[in-house]
């Protein structure tokens, strides 16, 4: 539960990008976020002094004339906080409050076995978005959910391989004559398509979730930076500052846990979600990419995908998008279900 959340403002800068993609993706580039500038003239939103701009926002007298910190308890930990900022358009006029979760029903368990190894996010707003970084992740808004299902860990080899066998659906390209590689049964399954990943939770009796979806079961609910906080750590997930050449098995970085206590939410794996690439509310950036011919990753992966704008950690507000055929050993999933 939040706990002394309090209005906030903030106003910020974006940095311009030209970015490329190759062949069987596509290219675009980053414009300038200039409707939402900058406005503290301060170290508050230096970006080459983050680290010391996070103290700044709750220390310093210029800078705390337009930030107040957001605290938050996760559930993991009783000393996990978090100080954030929120932009100036945006300013929150109620809090931020957690639906108390009910007691589940009969028919809500009835189908036990399809819930196994699921985590139950509940009904209410949650921050989504980030100011901090690309344009097409601002702005920082209050988002809401209706309670929902999430898989604790990414779909497996072993999980997809009985999906296959059963509807004999094609295997990844990469199976040894249609066999799971030795010893990867246990990572997450790669060379999925959207499509594939869409079949394969309908046919589990689930469906992928919406970005803001797994964007509330990554950050919990005062926005957290990373799964596991605010602070950036090496060693939480599985990213190519680790110079990661390829899958983990699931939940090998338990330290990195969101709040709702999903694995590798950050890294291993992109993850398919089932929204159009499209803007924020509120986001009044025209980029030529957006359109409902795309569709929607989060998470980030093994993978230094810094060439397209990634970057190389994986923030819970990361987007990256892709039309819905592209496979490639970076792109996975996992499923949603709904409250029954």
């Amino acid at each position: 539960m939040l706990k002394n959340i309090q209005h906030k403002q903030k106003f910020i800068f974006i940095l311009s990008l030209l970015i490329a993609l190759t062949t069987e993706n596509f290219s675009f580039a980053f414009e300038n976020f200039g409707v939402l500038k900058k406005q503290c003239r301060s170290t508050c939103h230096q970006a080459e002094h983050i680290k010391q701009t996070r103290q700044d926002k709750l220390s310093k007298p210029e800078c705390k004339t337009c930030h107040i910190g957001i605290h938050y308890t996760s559930q993991f930990s009783n000393t996990r906080k978090s100080s954030f900022s929120l932009n100036s358009g945006l300013l929150l006029k109620s809090l931020i409050q957690a639906v108390p979760t009910k007691n589940k029903t009969s028919q809500q368990i009835r189908n036990s076995s399809s819930i196994k190894d699921m985590v139950l996010i509940p009904e209410g707003k949650f921050i989504m978005g980030s100011n901090e970084r690309w344009d097409d992740e601002a702005p920082e808004h209050i988002s809401f959910t209706k309670a929902f299902y999430m898989d604790s860990n990414e779909v497996t080899n072993s999980k997809y391989k009985i999906f296959v066998d059963a509807v004999k659906h094609e295997t990844p390209y990469h199976w040894p004559e249609g066999n799971i590689p030795k010893g990867k049964g246990k990572h997450p399954v790669v060379y999925v398509s959207w499509f594939d990943a869409n079949n394969y939770c309908k046919w589990a009796g689930k469906r992928l979730p919406t970005e803001q979806e797994w964007e509330k079961a990554a950050r919990g609910l005062d926005g957290l930076i990373y799964p596991w906080g605010n602070e950036w750590s090496l060693d939480k997930s599985n990213n190519p500052y680790k110079h990661s050449t390829g899958t983990k098995a699931i939940g090998s970085y338990p330290e990195g846990r969101s709040p709702y206590g999903l694995n590798d939410m950050s890294g291993n794996v992109w993850e398919w979600v089932d929204s159009y690439y499209l803007p924020h509310p509120g986001n009044p950036v025209t980029r030529a990419e957006y359109g409902k011919d795309k569709r929607v990753l989060k998470g980030g992966s093994w993978f230094d995908c810094l060439s397209y704008g990634c970057g190389l950690s994986a923030p819970t507000f990361n987007r990256s998008f892709f039309t819905p055929e592209v496979k490639n050993n970076s792109f996975g999933f996992r499923c949603a279900k709904n409250i029954e």
